[in-house]
């Protein structure tokens, strides 16, 4: 579970960074930021409830 949140969160990363750095692309940005933000408290919840 930890590696799949792991691999979520760096693809969520990537994503993000692609949208700051290619022009016009902001909205990938939001998105990938939402994600990440996303499964960061997802992952962060079920590591809570173990």
């Amino acid at each position: 579970m930890l590696k799949l949140i792991l691999v979520l969160l760096a693809v969520w990363l990537v994503l993000s960074i692609l949208g700051l750095v290619i022009e016009g692309l902001f909205w990938l940005f939001v998105i990938g930021a939402v994600l990440f933000a996303a499964t960061a408290v997802w992952g962060w919840i079920q590591n809570r409830t173990r």
